[in-house]
């Protein structure tokens, strides 16, 4: 089918097409939730019951209920881990919580069941939000498409009935139905939620296509080259799964010795009960003994020891712009000793700036850090072309388009209208202005319709502006070539910083993973003093590059905005997504989000991380010390039950106030010092 000049199609036909629709599961459609809300609304009737001194009947059931509907799940998950050879801290939690209640200290068990009912609601729910985003990804592909038959008629299909060597009509605004290569036409197909490029990308006769990405103006025939289930974001989804599946984050300190710290305890808890009664101790006496050193020895001060400090480092965060998902996001954030970072969106801005004006004649500098040329020729000034430019451009709905004309819109130029205007898929626009014929467009396809000195001029400065990593756009008035702009992503403003100070926190450079050009990531590249780039990267791409690092031993971070970050964020070690901009998927598959889109937070929430690991330590030999002394108090001597339950408190209370030291706002100041 030839090019041709076709009307631009209505504004509703070009939705935001890095965006699935939302499928958000709700807090209390998990059972989890309900019962961890359950008990933590008994446990706040009974507390304040026992506190001003209520008769026991009053409060005592609602206690009992705490633990029945707070604790069934957890004791339940702990029992199955036993029947395979498995003995975890929340069975033992379950075991100390009814320790307690069995020697008069029910508010701290039922205190017990509350915090972990909780934690486990919060782990459900992170687990089917990350569903819900894979989920919404598929949406991004068309659910039909018009599938061409041997006759020349057209069928409206379900994408997953297409097969290999089906021909499919796309037309313009639609969304391509499956991966192929173009046999016919031209349009230029947004294909950010593939590649992240922040471009249209133009389309001819031989070019590879992906499903769910979005057409432009032109109407394209697209031979289908695979399955449904093989297309590339079939592949993105597929990725992602495997990869939270299979991804095993840095447990906590605590976790590392849970085993033998549980099992430990067990035998020593019966030891404690069994010996004396073997040498003829009264029954009531061992129990007794053995509760106060259930009571002493339970992890309690442990947990503790490790969340505070890891809970107030993510707070901290969350106040100054970072979403840590959990803690044990937080404890990973401090190890990482490598860094991997998208380009569009993430070190850029994700929005297309003009940055050059070129007029075919002598000018200096202009403002706005835009640059002028010395070429001879066509008279224009830099504000003239700029106005021609955005005069034609302004019907048009292209990011190129909407980038001159909000350049023109900030340097004040009043635009003239533009009459009869059409847009040629991969060439660009032409209008009437001021009875001009005003020609905006890649200078590759425009060039080739003149000739002669200008337009060799022209060339040269499309050439020079594309070795640089720019975006070049001819304008031509009445055939003859007037001036050339240069188009580039804007860097964002403390990126050069955030890659100093990474590069100063792991020991080692980041490297740049993009799926745009190299000249134009390259050109990002030397801006911010990154040296490793790899561009022109698929989603498959960048998960390989991830783990190549982490083959050789190394933690990586990876920093990106888009779907097609999404497969690298959940296969690293740590993931970290844009916010603002940032697509459903890679903020539900990131371990962390940065709200604000502030990049130097990002070390920052690192330095933080290590930070709040060193006061694990600390809370941790806080802890053994307590549980230690009390332990050979109650062993060696008649340890009273009281002084025992004041002890075990005692720690908690002096490891959970430490751990709240990183809430202090001096703590983030430090951090951002230290990153």
């Amino acid at each position: 089918m030839p090019t041709t000049l076709i009307e631009r199609p209505a504004p509703s036909a070009a939705p935001r097409p890095d965006t699935a629709p939302r499928r958000r599961t709700r807090v209390f459609a998990l059972p989890e939730a309900r019962w961890a809300a359950a008990a933590t609304v008994l446990f706040l009737i009974a507390l304040p019951l026992q506190l001003t001194g209520a008769p026991a009947w009053a409060w005592g059931p609602l206690y009992a209920l705490t633990y029945a509907t707070g604790g069934w799940e957890p004791a339940w998950a702990g029992l199955r881990a036993l029947r395979e050879k498995t003995l975890d801290v929340d069975l033992l939690m379950i075991v100390a919580a009814l320790g307690a209640a069995a020697v008069g200290q029910v508010m701290d068990g039922a205190l017990l069941i509350v915090i972990f009912a909780t934690s486990g609601a919060l782990e459900a729910l992170a687990t089917a939000r990350t569903a819900d985003s894979v989920r919404g990804l598929l949406d991004l592909a068309p659910t039909t498409a018009t599938r061409l038959l041997d006759d020349g008629r057209e069928e409206n299909v379900p994408t997953e009935r297409l097969a290999v060597g089906d021909t499919v009509l796309v037309r313009p605004g639609e969304r391509i139905g499956a991966d192929g290569r173009v046999l016919d036409g031209a349009s230029e197909v947004d294909q950010a939620t593939i590649t992240g490029e922040p471009l249209p990308v133009a389309k001819e006769v031989g070019d590879e296509v992906f499903a769910g990405t979005l057409n432009g103006t032109g109407a394209l025939r697209v031979k289908v080259e695979r399955d449904a289930s093989d297309s590339v974001i079939a592949r993105i989804v597929a990725m992602v799964e495997e990869a939270s599946e299979t991804k095993a984050p840095t447990q906590l300190f605590i976790e590392k010795v849970e085993q033998r710290y549980s099992i430990g305890m067990v035998i020593a808890t019966l030891a404690v009960f069994a010996v004396p009664l073997a040498f003829g101790a009264a029954v009531t006496g061992s129990l007794l003994r053995a509760m106060t050193f259930m009571i002493v020895a339970s992890p309690c001060a442990v947990v503790l020891a490790t969340m505070p400090p890891l809970l107030s480092a993510i707070a901290n965060a969350g106040r100054h712009g970072v979403l840590v998902k959990s803690a044990v996001v937080m404890e990973r954030l401090g190890q990482v000793d490598g860094v991997a970072l998208d380009k569009t969106g993430t070190l850029t801005e994700g929005t297309p700036r003009v940055t050059d004006l070129r007029p075919l004649t002598g000018s200096g500098p202009t403002d706005d850090g835009l640059t002028g040329s010395g070429i001879a020729g066509s008279g224009l000034t830099a504000d003239g072309l700029l106005a021609l430019a955005a005069a034609a451009e302004h019907p048009s709905e292209h990011p190129l388009a909407r980038a001159i004309v909000d350049a023109a819109r900030t340097r004040g130029l009043a635009l003239a209208t533009a009459e009869n205007f059409a847009s040629a898929p991969g060439i660009g626009v032409t209008a009437t202005v001021d009875g001009r014929t005003v020609a905006v467009g890649a200078p590759a396809r425009l060039l080739n319709r003149t000739g002669g000195a200008v337009a060799a001029r022209a060339a040269a400065v499309a050439a020079e502006l594309e070795t640089g990593g720019r975006t070049a756009v001819l304008v031509e008035v009445d055939g003859v070539p007037v001036g050339v702009l240069g188009i580039a992503d804007r860097l964002r403003p403390d990126a050069a910083a955030t890659v100093t100070a990474l590069t100063a926190l792991t020991g080692t450079a980041p490297v740049l993973l993009t799926g745009d050009n190299p000249r134009a990531a390259a050109r990002v590249a030397a801006e911010v003093g990154i040296t490793d780039v790899r561009a022109g990267l698929l989603p498959q791409d960048k998960v390989t590059a991830v783990q190549e690092q982490e083959r050789v031993g190394r933690k990586v971070l990876v920093l990106g905005d888009g779907v097609n970050d999404a497969p690298a964020l959940a296969a690293a070690h740590t993931g970290v997504a844009m916010g603002r901009a940032g697509s459903d998927l890679a903020l539900e598959t990131a371990d962390a989000v940065i709200v604000r889109d502030e990049l130097a937070t990002v070390p920052a929430v690192v330095a933080l991380s290590r930070r709040a690991r060193s006061f694990v330590v600390q809370n941790l030999v806080i802890a053994s010390v307590f549980i230690s002394a009390l332990v050979v108090w109650d062993l060696v001597a008649t340890l009273p039950l009281p002084l025992g339950v004041l002890g075990h408190e005692g720690s908690t209370v002096i490891v959970g106030l430490n751990g709240l030291r990183l809430l202090r706002e001096a703590a983030w100041t430090r951090a951002r010092a230290e990153g």
